[in-house]
């Protein structure tokens, strides 16, 4: 039984010293601080963010066509605006240019069936303003007949004359005369 005694005092002498070495020794500290990789991603988060890229692109292309749709359509716009036909001295019979012009214009106007058009009538300063006023009128008619001939629907062209009242150019020869007798569109 002492042997006994003395094997638990050594224990109870032995144990607590031995606890209290090892819990109360310092811990070195490294000198250099652990690099650690970066977390990659996930493949679920690299194909959302090739989905958010490839609906960025898709959206980038469709605004880029939209734009270019928009200035053909402005392009178109001003080209038919400001491409007038023109007659010949005391006449409102069509000219084949005048022809193949309002051709063009009617393609214009049955691919943009909520555009309409007023066609204005013009004639240089010779003749009287009761003469030239109908003229203009017979002038602005007869691009309205042609264009319906093509299938533009009437309600899309409406007329009036101005007969010499809008010269284009206010010279008194026949160049300037030439360039005042025409007609003149303008879309609503």
């Amino acid at each position: 039984m002492r042997k006994n005694f003395w094997i638990a005092m050594a224990l109870v002498l032995i144990l607590p010293a031995m606890l209290f070495t090892v819990s109360c020794a310092k811990k070195e500290v490294a000198a250099t601080p652990e690099v650690t990789p970066a977390p990659q991603a996930a493949p679920e988060d690299t194909s959302k963010a090739d989905a958010e890229a490839a609906e960025k692109a898709r959206l980038e292309a469709e605004r880029l066509q939209a734009e270019e749709a928009q200035r053909k359509m402005m392009a178109a716009r001003e080209a038919f605006e400001n491409e007038d036909i023109y007659f010949d001295f005391d006449s409102s019979a069509l000219l084949p240019a005048a022809q193949e012009t309002l051709s063009q214009k009617a393609d214009y106007l049955l691919a943009n069936s909520g555009a309409s058009v007023t066609i204005e009538g013009n004639c240089d300063e010779r003749g009287t303003d009761a003469y030239n006023l109908a003229l203009g009128e017979r002038r602005a008619d007869s691009a309205k007949a042609f264009l319906v001939n093509l299938g533009v629907n009437a309600a899309q062209i409406s007329t009036i004359s101005y007969g010499e009242e809008r010269p284009v150019d206010p010279g008194h020869n026949e160049a300037a005369w030439a360039k005042n007798r025409r007609d003149h569109f303008v879309l609503k």
